[in-house]
């Protein structure tokens, strides 16, 4: 077992220590006890933890750099402002925990690249949690090994496209920030389990969140959301679905476009409901490839498409076995919606029912 340093035992030199705790420290003593410890090459050497959380810094000790085998870093609860190149660059971080502190996004160095160390053994986690930034730090997706990313707590508005870029990543926690939309790309995440959205301004989720096959954890509670994209029902892990404070609706929404349908849309349902023959030859190419894109209507009682032209509608889905929660599907035309509902016989859910799914 591990012996952690402290202020008082840093002149030790037992290579079974690993840790270096100046957490709570005096600033004055803290400058000494770094400089005293940093005289000990043997000591330094073997250290792969060090803790300067609760110190009031307002800058990285640049004693820090002689520690050539630091794993983890743990700054949180400081006055930072600014993250030096000094731990991007001469440090070999596998944590990098910087929460609570004063961090904007002109707070960091322009790259990450050397954290990443080749995307082998370079930073698997890292926590920003609790700063001042006010857009997703795109330095972040240069970390191939990451793995947990914490960014909750801060004014970020928006959430990288280049997300997808972080193959790795098994948490990524966004809570508590003025997000409005989530990317598709977000989908591209394949080993992620735990998804961290909640108390944001987010209205809908994309559909690609069906493609998260490994995801346990969707936490969702404190936004906008009026319906779940019903694409989540193919989610067969998750077990966590947190939803209370969204303005869910408690009834199927009868709204139709006021557009009619076009011509072109009138004709192409014709001939995919009466499975009209054509070949190659007999349309131009564009038609052809406007028939392929026809969606078939959800009602069971209905064989119709549709393509351009649609009914929105919430439909209730028992889900995991505790609860129901109100889906996007579409239909082809509005008196689809009444066939549904007696078909499905779901209407509006018991108030004990929705209770389940407000209060997650």
């Amino acid at each position: 077992m591990d012996v952690a340093y402290t202020s008082d035992s840093c002149d030790s030199d037992s290579r079974e220590q690993k840790i270096a705790d100046f957490g709570h420290a005096n600033k004055r003593h803290l400058d000494e006890d770094l400089l005293r410890m940093c005289k000990t090459k043997k000591l330094v050497e073997d250290i792969e933890t060090v803790l300067l959380n609760h110190n009031n810094l307002s800058a990285v000790p640049t004693s820090i750099a002689e520690f050539g085998n630091l794993r983890l870093l743990d700054l949180s609860n400081n006055n930072l402002v600014q993250i030096p190149t000094v731990i991007t660059e001469q440090c070999q971080l596998t944590t990098l925990i910087v929460k609570n502190n004063l961090l904007s996004n002109s707070s960091l160095p322009k790259t990450f690249l050397a954290l990443d160390n080749g995307g082998c053994s370079g930073l698997k986690e890292l926590n920003m949690s609790g700063n001042r930034f006010t857009h997703f730090p795109e330095q972040v997706t240069e970390l191939k090994s990451l793995k947990y990313l914490y960014l909750g707590g801060n004014q970020i508005t928006n959430v990288s496209k280049d997300i997808w870029k972080l193959s790795n990543l098994q948490l990524l926690s966004l809570g508590g920030n003025q997000i409005a939309e989530i990317p598709e790309t977000v989908g591209l995440l394949n080993n992620l389990h735990a998804l961290v959205l909640c108390d944001n301004l987010i209205e809908a989720l994309p559909s690609s969140i069906a493609r998260l096959v490994h995801l346990k954890s969707l936490l969702l509670h404190k936004n906008r959301l009026k319906h779940l994209p019903r694409e989540i029902i193919t989610l067969k892990n998750l077990t966590e679905l947190s939803l209370r404070d969204n303005p869910l609706v408690v009834r199927f929404v009868k709204d139709m476009t006021l557009n009619p349908p076009t011509l072109l849309e009138l004709a192409a349902r014709s001939v995919k409901t009466a499975s009209v023959p054509y070949a190659p030859g007999d349309l131009p190419r564009a038609l052809i490839e406007y028939l392929q894109t026809a969606n078939c209507c959800v009602n069971p009682n209905c064989k119709g498409v549709f393509f351009d032209n649609r009914v929105e509608h919430i439909k209730f889905v028992d889900f995991c076995g505790k609860y129901r929660i109100p889906l996007l599907q579409y239909l082809c035309s509005s008196k689809c919606v009444a066939d549904t509902n007696s078909s499905d016989q779901c209407g509006e859910p018991s108030s004990s029912m929705m209770r389940k799914v407000l209060l997650g």
